[in-house]
């Protein structure tokens, strides 16, 4: 407060300092350039919280079917016997599809056949997802895409959930959260998950699975308004699944036939971010993952242990029309069988990127990355991305093209489904499987109705296949390459209360 005699004059002079602030809840993280959606020349389809409820509401205990109505992805059955199964994105594999959670790979670089299944959708924020070759911005294990879940923040809430299903499902979740003071806060997911087997068509197999979960997964946040922050989070869950013959069902031998599952994980991992006053984000992610599963196909038990940890540091900024980011990663990936022998592998890939956003001007945004990994058994790699924005209201432009890898290793689709014990020793010759991509996005805004179309291609070279021989299944590199391309397309309308969504996909890989 200035208080000026009456009658007298004074002169009051105000200086601003600019002050960084780190915005959140209007960006997309996963292209690591932390720009609103609208100005990210990499399309990413974004799944909002709304989208998250309706269909929570349907299957709590997993994020299958938020996922299988999302344009362009498919959840896919990999062990039917066990409802196992994984994402394809644009028609590739679901090997290749790299699942994170608040950006780190929390369950592990490669989820397994059932890891959609075993995520509940309670505490996730949105979804986003980064579809084709994604080497560039995530290593080896992004070759066909990522699906990063953002999970919810503090809010003083609480939630509790139950289900029951038709065919012998319950679900019981708990969320708890909490703003503990200004800058600190928490929250808590904890469920219960139960499924009874049911042979529905009565020739005497499981046509659903019986299964009981158990997880937990607290998080820690702390932020000071000033743009730092962190997360930390720990989890845990277990689980036990099983298919096969329901009693009285016998094979085509007169035999009882059972298939059983048990898992059990744990994880922990931090996400620092810290702002300085010159506007740049020195970004610290880690986390650390274990999973022991017990399978049983008949009389064969196999039982094996998966570890990850992983570490990365990055700096991100601008100067001028450019937003740079850079860093340096490293993944130890660690896989262990007890009772078949000729599988094991321990890989360590450290690895440094890159990437430049340059706003050519208004209307024109163009994006550089690239990343240079070096494999402990497969090599060195390179993967170069560039994509671009071309704004020309109503219409928007985006197109991409970039390369990628993927590190082989003996938990293809078609192995997980029957076990190791069936697989011939992997050959010496065995190569990492390469992949080139490359998308148009066309989307135009009339009104309440915005349009989006959108075509994709993608190649992956020395493709490793599963082939019988005399003594079981064998791994092979292809002869050719593998090739999937297709169409998409989108149209919405929205104005309150009223939000339709309207969708056709045509994919061909061969």
């Amino acid at each position: 407060m200035v208080e000026v005699p009456d009658g007298g004059e004074a002169a009051l002079t105000v200086r601003l300092r600019p002050l960084a602030v780190e915005t959140e809840g209007i960006v997309v993280t996963s292209t690591r350039s932390n720009r609103r959606i609208e100005e990210v020349p990499t399309r990413v389809e974004v799944i909002d919280r709304e989208e998250i409820e309706e269909k929570l509401l349907m299957t709590p205990g997993d994020i299958a079917m938020l996922l299988n109505e999302t344009a362009g992805l498919r959840v896919q059955s990999t062990a039917p016997a066990l409802g196992g199964a994984s994402v394809r994105i644009q028609g590739l594999l679901g090997r290749y599809t790299l699942i994170l959670s608040d950006g780190l790979p929390l369950y592990g670089s490669q989820s397994g056949a059932l890891g959609p299944l075993q995520i509940p959708p309670v505490d996730l924020g949105r979804v986003e997802v980064i579809k084709g070759v994604a080497s560039a911005l995530y290593g080896p294990t992004a070759q066909g895409g990522v699906v990063n879940l953002i999970s919810r923040t503090p809010n003083d809430e609480r939630e509790l959930l139950l289900n029951v299903s038709t065919l012998g499902g319950a679900d019981a979740v708990l969320w708890l959260s909490d703003i503990l003071s200004p800058t600190w806060g928490y929250t808590l997911l904890s469920g219960v998950h139960v499924q009874g087997r049911a042979d529905v068509d009565g020739d005497g197999w499981a046509d659903a699975p019986g299964f009981l979960r158990v997880m937990a997964r607290p998080r820690l946040y702390w932020n000071n308004g000033r743009g730092s922050s962190l997360l930390a989070t720990v989890g845990g869950m277990l689980e036990d699944r099983k298919g096969g013959t329901v009693t009285g069902g016998l094979t085509p031998a007169g035999t009882p036939y059972a298939e059983e599952l048990s898992t059990k994980r744990a994880d922990a991992g931090v996400l620092a971010r810290v702002l300085s006053r010159g506007g740049q984000l020195l970004a610290v992610r880690g986390s650390a993952s274990f999973q022991r599963l017990e399978h049983t196909f008949g009389s064969v038990l196999e039982r094996d242990r998966y570890g990850t940890a992983f570490l990365e540091a990055s700096l991100a900024g601008t100067n001028g029309p450019h937003a740079w980011v850079i860093g340096a990663a490293i993944q130890h990936d660690v896989y262990r069988a007890e009772d078949v022998t000729g599988f094991d592998y321990t890989h360590t890939v450290p690895g440094v990127f890159l990437q430049d956003e340059v706003s050519i001007s208004s209307a024109v945004l163009v994006s550089a990355s690239g990343r240079l990994d070096h494999h402990n058994v497969y090599g060195w790699f390179a993967s170069p991305r560039l994509a671009a924005l071309l704004r020309l209201h109503p219409w928007t432009v985006r197109a991409s093209i970039g390369t990628g890898y993927f590190a082989t290793t003996p938990h293809t689709e078609d192995v997980q489904a029957v076990g190791l014990t069936r697989l011939e020793p992997l050959p010496p010759d065995l190569k990492a499987e390469r992949a080139r991509g490359m998308s148009l996005d066309v989307g135009h805004e009339i009104g309440d109705v915005e349009l989006n179309a959108t075509l994709f291609a993608s190649s992956v070279l020395d493709p490793v296949q599963t082939v019988r021989t005399a003594d079981g299944l064998a791994l092979r590199n292809g002869a050719g390459p593998t090739r999937s391309w297709g169409t998409e397309l989108l149209a919405r309308y929205a104005r309150e209360p009223i939000h339709l969504t309207a969708t056709y996909v045509y994919t061909r890989s061969t």
